[in-house]
C-alpha cells in the first residue's frame, strides 16, 4: 500500500557523454531540481537514480504538505511549497490528491503549549494562518483525540497531504519532455574532481563529463558525498507506516494529528487510517517492514487517542528517515569543491519541501537571488561555530 504508480517514463537507453548537470537521486527532491533547471533554461541535464524514480525515500512517506513549523526557513520553504502544490494539477495535469484537512499537533504540557504558541506567532509573523486551540477545540477538529488528556493545540488549517508518488510522476513527465535525461536502474560509482571542482561522474553505464554534481540520494547522500571529498552529516534511520481496517462506520475527515511528546501520528487514509510512532531505531538502510512498534504505539494511543490502540492493523511499509544532527535539511554548494551542490538531509520533511527546493537550488545554480536565504541550511553550520537550529515541530 506504500504510494507508489507507474511513472510511466522511457528512460535513455544510452548515457550521455558529457552534462551540464548531473543529478544524483531520482526522488521527489531531484526531479523537481531537475524541472526547475529545465524551465530555467538548462539544456543538458541527467538525473541518475539506481532504482526506479520515485522507488526510495519518496515511495514511502504519510506525504504531510504544512508550514507549520518552528523555524523560520522551514516555514519558509513549507509556504512556497504549499502554494506550488495547490497549482500543480493546473500546471502538470497530475492529480496529486491534494486536501486541506489541517494539521492538527497535540500539546500535554505547559511546555509543548508555550513552544507550539512561540511557533504560531511566528507562522503568524509570516503569514501563516496558524493557531493555538483549546482542548475542547481539538476535540471537535479531531473526534478520536482525548480531549482530558491536551492541555492545548495547534492547528493550520491550509496544510494537509497529498500523494508523493504523483508529484514524481508530475515533475519528471515534464522534465523528460523538457528534455531531461532519466537513467533508472543506474549506479553512481565515483565522482572525479579537478583543481578542486568536479570534472566526472562515473556510474554503471560509463562516464559522464561534467562541471556539476547536485547530490539529492537522501539517506544514501553521506556516500555520494564521501566521492566527492565533501562530509554529508546524513544518518539513515527506519520508520515505520501502517495501515488500518475500514471501520463499520465511515471515518471522520480528520487533521494529520501528531502528538510531540510520544510522537504518535495518524491521518485518513481511503476508508481507514495511515498511523504510526516514531519508534527508537538504531541508524540502518533496513527497509523491511515488521510490527515491534506497535506495542509501543498502542500505549501512546491509549493516552491520546485511547480507540486506536484497539486498531486492527492489516499492514503497512518501511522507509528511511534521512537524519542530520539538527534535524534541518542540508542545501546548498561546497565549499572546497566547486560545482558540488547537495540537497538532503530533510528528516522526514522533504516532500513536503520539494517544490520550493527545486527553485531555491535552482536559483543558487544561477547564482541569482532567490525568494530565501538560503544559508541557513548549509552545512558550514555544523563546522563554522554558527548558531544551531533544531526544529521542534517535528516527530
Amino acid at each position: 500500500m506504500a504510494d507508489t504508480v507507474s511513472l510511466e517514463l522511457t528512460t535513455a537507453s544510452h548515457q550521455p557523454r558529457a552534462a551540464d548537470v548531473v543529478i544524483v537521486g531520482g526522488g521527489v527532491i531531484g526531479v523537481s531540481i531537475a524541472w526547475h533547471l529545465m524551465e530555467s533554461g538548462v539544456r543538458n541535464i541527467v538525473v541518475v537514480e539506481r532504482s526506479d524514480l520515485g522507488s526510495g525515500s519518496s515511495a514511502k512517506p504519510l506525504g504531510g504538505v504544512r508550514a507549520n513549523f518552528s523555524d523560520p526557513s522551514n516555514i519558509a520553504l513549507g509556504q512556497r511549497s504549499l502554494q506550488k502544490f495547490s497549482v500543480f494539477p493546473e500546471k502538470f495535469g497530475v492529480d496529486i490528491g491534494f486536501r486541506r484537512v489541517g494539521y492538527l499537533f497535540l500539546g500535554r504540557t505547559e511546555e509543548a503549549c508555550e513552544s507550539m504558541a512561540e511557533a504560531v506567532q511566528l507562522q503568524n509573523d509570516m503569514g501563516v494562518r496558524s493557531s493555538m486551540v483549546t482542548p475542547e477545540e481539538a476535540g471537535q477538529l479531531n473526534p478520536l483525540v482525548h480531549v482530558q488528556a491536551l492541555l492545548g493545540a495547534s492547528y493550520s488549517p491550509d496544510d494537509g497531504y497529498a500523494r508523493p508518488s504523483q508529484v514524481v510522476h508530475g515533475y519528471s513527465k515534464s522534465a523528460a519532455q523538457g528534455g531531461v535525461t532519466f537513467l533508472d536502474r543506474t549506479q553512481v560509482l565515483s565522482i572525479d574532481t579537478t583543481a578542486g571542482a568536479v570534472s566526472a561522474v562515473t556510474t554503471s553505464r560509463g562516464e559522464i563529463r561534467t562541471p556539476t554534481v547536485i547530490c539529492c540520494a537522501g539517506a544514501w547522500s553521506a556516500g555520494i558525498g564521501e566521492m566527492a571529498g565533501v562530509e554529508l552529516p546524513v544518518t539513515p534511520v527506519r520508520r515505520l507506516i501502517g495501515f488500518s481496517a475500514e471501520g463499520p462506520t465511515p471515518l471522520p475527515t480528520i487533521p494529520f494529528t501528531l502528538d510531540l511528546q510520544t510522537t504518535l501520528y495518524f491521518h485518513n487514509s481511503r476508508d481507514g487510517l495511515l498511523l504510526g510512532i516514531s519508534h527508537d531505531q538504531e541508524p540502518c538502510f533496513c527497509r523491511e517492514f515488521s510490527y515491534e512498534w506497535m506495542e509501543e504505539f498502542r500505549a501512546a494511543a491509549r493516552i491520546c487517542a485511547p480507540t486506536l490502540s484497539k486498531t486492527e492493523i492489516l499492514g503497512g511499509w518501511a522507509g528511511l528517515y534521512e537524519n542530520t544532527p539538527d534535524r534541518n535539511a542540508l542545501i546548498g554548494e561546497a565549499a572546497d569543491v566547486s560545482g558540488f551542490f547537495y540537497a538532503t538531509g530533510f528528516s522526514g520533511h522533504g516532500f513536503l519541501q520539494a517544490p520550493a527546493v527545486g527553485e531555491l537550488v535552482t536559483d543558487m545554480y544561477h547564482g541569482r537571488q532567490s525568494f530565501m536565504d538560503p544559508s541557513p541550511f548549509s552545512i558550514d553550520r555544523f563546522t563554522q561555530n554558527s548558531s544551531v537550529r533544531r526544529e521542534t515541530n517535528i516527530i
